[in-house]
C-alpha cells in the first residue's frame, strides 16, 4: 500500500478532555469541534487519518498544560465500524452524524 493511500485511511477516535482553565478549554473545544462530532460535554468522536491525528496531537500539546490538563484519545477502529452494535445508550438516544469527506 502506498504512503498516499495510508494517509487517507481513516479511523474513529473517541476524544475526551479535562482542562482546568476556561481559555485553554475553549481552545481545545474549538480544535476538536473542527475535527469531529461533539457528543457530550467534553467528549468528541473524530474521524481522522494519521496525519490529521498527528496534527491534532501537536495542536493539543500547544494548548493544554501538561501538569494540569488531560486529553485522552482512544482509537476505536476503522470508520466502517458500526458503533450502534456495541454501544449501550441509557437515557437520551444518540444517533451518529452522517459525515462525508472531501479529498
Amino acid at each position: 500500500m502506498s504512503r498516499r493511500a495510508l494517509n487517507h485511511y481513516r479511523r474513529l477516535y473517541l476524544c475526551t478532555y479535562d482542562v482546568a482553565d476556561d481559555k485553554r478549554r475553549n481552545k481545545l473545544f474549538e480544535a476538536l469541534k473542527d475535527r469531529g462530532e461533539h457528543v457530550q460535554f467534553s467528549v468528541f468522536l473524530c474521524e481522522l487519518n494519521e496525519s490529521e491525528r498527528a496534527r491534532l496531537v501537536a495542536l493539543s500539546r500547544e494548548i493544554i498544560h501538561q501538569d494540569d490538563d488531560q486529553l485522552l484519545i482512544l482509537d476505536i477502529g476503522d470508520v466502517t465500524v458500526d458503533l450502534t452494535q456495541n454501544l449501550h445508550c441509557i437515557g437520551k438516544e444518540w444517533t451518529p452524524q452522517v459525515r462525508s469527506h472531501i479529498f
